[in-house]
This record gives structure tokens, C-alpha cells and sequence, in this order.
């Protein structure tokens, strides 16, 4: 978060927080407004013209400019500093396959990847339409188990609410699969966000987020990830169970650490490399995190489109 940013706007993008909200409305609405009010706030708001939405009223200022609806509600006077039009089309891809499931002990484990995941796709739904974008959203697994086209009408919004907030862990996760079909479907040229755990042979999927790249969309790709995943915390003799394909291996923690994490460093720098040289935008995302990170992806994202 900005460095300006109130502990109160901080605390209403911890996850821990945000865990224990109601609807995923409410809780896409907490996230965007804590984020937007350090933002405004932030010695960064040269970055970020474009999205705030009001200043303060200064001498000379055109009087037309000024809205008077947030002067009845506030007694204060403000300019609203820019009027836009839709001009950016959204594609949330989802991954709910069971790997997404997974949620660390407490207090880090405040969220399962993927209600952090759905909640991040709530909060960018949200600001996209604060934005006057049009958000679509597809969640998979094998298969696409939810569809909702882009739109930006208020109605869609919440009904891409409500799906997020029904979203239940699937089967084994075929990345690729959605990244081809909506290459496929995409009529002009758009911002894709995939979020998923990307715990998956990483070939097939490089390969298709390069696919939609070299069609003309942006894309941004959060890796979402669990910190016990991170770290590899555990100790003594344990077993350890993939949830997709149900083998189940048991080992000493401190021997295969430093493999492990070996591994997870390659797979990541590995992400990196190819995506970023791609020209695609590459995050990883830890759960324990607040989520203003990934929310300023997603605006950076949409500067340069602009």
C-alpha cells in the first residue's frame, strides 16, 4: 500500500479481516475503498491521474466542474477531475480446481487460495466497474464450471458477485484449457487476469497465456499461493497428500526443504522469465497478504492500455 496509507485502510485489505466480512459484495466494496482512499491519499497519485476521481476545490477552478452531490453529503467542495468511457473489456480466469483449496494453519491461514483468489476477483470486478470497464468471469478446473460474459451494467456486476461467492473447489486444473477457448471467443482486443495457485506442468500453460498475448490482449497472471506453500514450515515426520491426484507421500520436513523450495524457486523464476519476456505481467501473491498489490497490477495494467 502507498506509503501514506491509514492503518484503517490497511486493515480493510487484511485478509484476515476481510475473512471474517459478509457478502462478497461487502467484502469487494471494503477492499476497493480501503485500496482507493490510500491511493488518493498516497505521494504516488501522479501514477495514478486516472483513477482518482476527486480533489479538493482551489481558486479559479471552473465552477461547473464542481459535484455538488458529494457537497451536499460532505459540505465540502470538490472537482471531479475526469469523465470517462468504457473502453476496456475484462476476462477474470478463475482456477477453483482442488489444489485452490488449500489453506495453511492459523494465524497465516486466514483464507484458502481460493477464497483469497475469489475475493481478489470480486475486489477487481468492482473496481472495474468503478472504472467504467466491462468484467467477465470464467472459473474452471478440467472444465469451465462457471461463465458470465463482460459487461459493465451494475446488475452483471453483482451477478458476478454472486458467482464468486458460490464457487466450491473442483477437480484437477487444466489451465490451458479456458486460456484457448477464450482466445478463441475474444471478438477485439481485451485485459485477461488468470489467477490460480499455477501448480501444473508450466509448458502448456506459458505457452497459452503467449497465445492470447500475440492476439493483441494484455495479461496479467497472479500466482496465488498458500505461505505454508512459501515457506515449508512444518516439522517432524508428515504426510503429505496431492489433493488432485490422491498420492500421498510421507517424509522428514527439514531433509526435503531445501528441495522443495529449490523447486518452487525454479517453477517461479521460470514463470517469470518466459511470462515477463512475453510482455505479460507476472505477480505471485502470498494469502496472508493484503491484496493492494495485486489491485495495482491490475490498474498498471490498464494505464498501459489506455
Amino acid at each position: 500500500m502507498p506509503a501514506h496509507a491509514s492503518a484503517r485502510e490497511l486493515r480493510f485489505l487484511d485478509p484476515a479481516v476481510i475473512a471474517r466480512l459478509g457478502s462478497m459484495e461487502l467484502k469487494a466494496r471494503t477492499v476497493v475503498e480501503g485500496f482507493l482512499s490510500g491511493l488518493h491519499r498516497s505521494p504516488y497519485k501522479g501514477f495514478s491521474v486516472e483513477f482518482a476521481e476527486y480533489r479538493q476545490y482551489l481558486p479559479g477552478d471552473d465552477l461547473s466542474t464542481l459535484d455538488w452531490k458529494v457537497y451536499a453529503r460532505s459540505d465540502r467542495h470538490y472537482v471531479k477531475q475526469y469523465q470517462e468511457e468504457t473502453n476496456l473489456e475484462c476476462h477474470l480466469l478463475l482456477d477453483v480446481s482442488a489444489s485452490m483449496a488449500y489453506r495453511g494453519a492459523p494465524p497465516l491461514g486466514a483464507m484458502s487460495k481460493l477464497e483469497y483468489a475469489a475475493v481478489l476477483g470480486g475486489s477487481l470486478a468492482f473496481l472495474m466497474y468503478r472504472q467504467r470497464d466491462a468484467a467477465g468471469l470464467i472459473a474452471f478446473d478440467d472444465r469451465i464450471r462457471f461463465r458470465l460474459p463482460a459487461s459493465a451494467r451494475r446488475s452483471h456486476l453483482h451477478s458476478l458477485l454472486i458467482g464468486l461467492e458460490r464457487l466450491e473447489p473442483g477437480r484437477r486444473s487444466d489451465v490451458p484449457r479456458p486460456l484457448q477457448q477464450l482466445a478463441e471467443a475474444l471478438v477485439r482486443r481485451s485485459l485477461v487476469v488468470l489467477v490460480s495457485d499455477l501448480l501444473d506442468e508450466p509448458e502448456p500453460i506459458i505457452k497459452g497465456l503467449k497465445h492470447l498475448k500475440s492476439r493483441g490482449n494484455d495479461v496479467i497472471v497472479f500466482q496465488v499461493l498458500d505461505p505454508h506453500e512459501l515457506t515449508f514450515p512444518f516439522d517432524g515426520s508428515s504426510r503429505f497428500k496431492d489433493v488432485e491426484s490422491a498420492v500421498e507421500i510421507t517424509a522428514e520436513p527439514s531433509i526435503v526443504r531445501g528441495g522443495y523450495l529449490r523447486a518452487l524457486d525454479g517453477l517461479r523464476l521460470r514463470y517469470e522469465r518466459e511470462l515477463r519476456g512475453s510482455g505479460i505481467d507476472y505477480r505471485v501473491l502470498d494469502t496472508s497478504k493484503p491484496l493492494d498489490f495485486a489491485l495495482l497490477g491490475y490498474l498498471s495494467a490498464r494505464a498501459r492500455r489506455k
